[in-house]
């Protein structure tokens, strides 16, 4: 790989572990994000990115503006003012500075919400968004549109991967801004070391869902790189599922917790299940992520515990 990478919302959960991926492959990289100095929503900073950078061909855009459920309901118009001025501005800034493929994530909040087998590319298209994603998940798609646009009109590359949702190393661990497994564990030790005699699960337990580790989406962005162009999105997962009541099941035993789990079915649910098929991703990559999620647990919950000094 000896072209340069722009890496857009580097200091964030994935865009940390693509630099840590970058660095052992030796790519070339750019890190950019609003903390480094680059506010992507204003448009002169923006710009400045690419003019300082004339030599990148490549862009990964991991900048997002997002957290949780709870996040997606108080923040819905910060959700979609802060993302789509990011989108807007990616793709004619690409475009007009020469960049050959950008490597989008999308997640799979996009896809309809009562869809009840495993989600293919086939389905996106085929209802409505949950209410609790409706935003956050219209804005990913609208930037698959853009993409799309740009392709036809100026004949800008981007391969477009949706993503279930992640979990890892170096998440937010934030009440409202962390992914769902991230802050399940960050509150279940909370409870484990306030020596609570139970843990309250958000909603019925029963929703679905699969779950990525943060490193395999990284690699898959990676691996874009250099697949054939195609212009319809491509799912990247591990294609299975567990309810939320398993997984918390899963993170109780990991964390020795010993108290007993209760269902807040005042909490809303979301979509009742979400799990992808990945058969187009074995296709174009010949390859699919291989992080089983009792082992990406693990490396999460221990993450977590060391960055705390356990």
């Amino acid at each position: 790989m000896s072209e340069k990478i722009l890496l857009l919302g580097a200091t964030g959960f994935l865009g940390k572990r693509l630099i840590k991926k970058f660095d052992n492959l030796k790519i070339k990289f750019v890190p950019i994000s609003k903390s480094l100095g680059y506010d992507l929503r204003d448009l002169k900073q923006f710009e400045k990115v690419f003019a300082d950078n004339t030599d990148a061909k490549i862009v990964f855009n991991a900048a997002a503006f997002v957290g949780g459920i709870q996040f997606g309901y108080k923040h819905p118009g910060e959700i979609y003012y802060n993302n789509s001025l990011i989108n807007t501005y990616l793709f004619e800034l690409a475009k007009s500075y020469g960049i050959k493929r950008i490597i989008n994530p999308i997640s799979n909040c996009s896809y309809p919400r009562d869809i009840s087998t495993s989600f293919k590319e086939s389905d996106w298209w085929n209802g409505e968004l949950d209410e609790s994603v409706f935003v956050y998940g219209f804005i990913r798609k609208a930037s698959y549109v853009q993409s799309w646009a740009y392709y036809k009109q100026y004949g800008l590359e981007t391969i477009n991967l949706i993503v279930p949702n992640m979990y890892g190393p170096e998440d937010h661990f934030e009440p409202e801004r962390s992914h769902a497994l991230g802050a399940m564990i960050m509150r279940m030790f909370k409870a484990k070391q306030d020596g609570d005699d139970e843990f309250v699960v958000w909603g019925s337990g029963k929703p679905v869902r699969e779950w990525l580790y943060i490193d395999d989406c990284a690699d898959a962005m990676i691996r874009a790189i250099d697949i054939p162009y195609t212009e319809k999105p491509i799912n990247i997962g591990i294609g299975y599922g567990v309810s939320i009541k398993e997984l918390a099941e899963m993170i109780k035993k990991e964390l020795n917790f010993a108290g007993r789990l209760v269902f807040d079915t005042l909490k809303p649910d979301g979509a009742p299940h979400k799990v992808m098929d990945i058969t187009k991703c074995k296709e174009y990559f010949n390859w699919q992520p291989d992080t089983s999620l009792k082992d990406g647990i693990k490396k999460t919950i221990e993450s977590y515990l060391n960055s705390r000094g356990r």
